[in-house]
């Protein structure tokens, strides 16, 4: 039986998890969540995932949500290619590297993400100004991170990589709106500012399959 994904389109958690589907050549039948129709908050959706968040992974009768278990799921049943790693020393490293997303780069993410798309807390303008440095600095530091590599962790892509992309595409896409120039967020062009990280951007872009994993909305 296939894998079923239900996801949103724009969502940086379901890129994840395509990206992983993808990096690791599994079929599988999509399920494509519309924000707008509150198709996540279905009574149906809701069975699955009682939290009415994106992704959630149907494996015949086994159920999964949040991505990073579900990339760990995928990872320990099809081991090839491995993404956490293929030593201990590479499972730490990688799984550093998705610690400090999730407690540095999500959480000032948000603090920039939410006003700009959704206009709730544009007023707050220093914490944003604060929140913004945060990603500047942390953007910093992956470049620097990637100035003799290829990938964060090891030679191949890893989940360390597959986590973190989805996630400046979404700053990037969010500091593009007009909304964002008011406050002079300084992140792009990444080209200029981060040339090793827009580097490693383009590599995952490579990837096969990498088409299916991006955004309709925003085509």
């Amino acid at each position: 039986m296939a894998l079923e994904l239900y996801w949103g389109s724009g969502s940086p958690f379901a890129w994840r998890v395509m990206l992983t589907l993808e990096v690791k050549r599994l079929p599988y039948e999509s399920r494509l969540l519309e924000f707008s129709k509150e198709d996540h908050k279905s009574a149906a959706y809701l069975k699955l995932n009682p939290r009415g968040k994106v992704p959630t992974l149907k494996d015949g009768d086994f159920v999964l949500y949040e991505s990073l278990a579900i990339m760990a799921y995928l990872d320990r049943k099809h081991p090839d290619p491995p993404i956490f790693g293929r030593t201990p020393q590479e499972t730490g490293l990688i799984w550093r590297a998705i610690s400090e997303t999730g407690s540095y780069l999500v959480t000032a993410g948000n603090k920039v993400i939410v006003p700009i798309f959704f206009g709730r807390g544009l007023e707050k303008t220093d914490e944003i100004q604060v929140a913004a440095a945060t990603i500047r600095e942390e953007l910093r530091r992956t470049d620097t991170a990637l100035t003799h590599c290829d990938w964060l962790v090891g030679s191949q892509i890893s989940a360390a990589d597959i986590a973190l992309f989805p996630l400046i595409q979404l700053i990037l896409r969010a500091a593009s709106k007009e909304t964002a120039k008011p406050f002079n967020l300084r992140f792009s062009p990444m080209e200029q500012n981060y040339s090793h990280l827009a580097a490693w951007a383009k590599r995952i872009e490579t990837i096969p399959g990498y088409e299916k994993t991006y955004p309709p909305h925003w085509k």
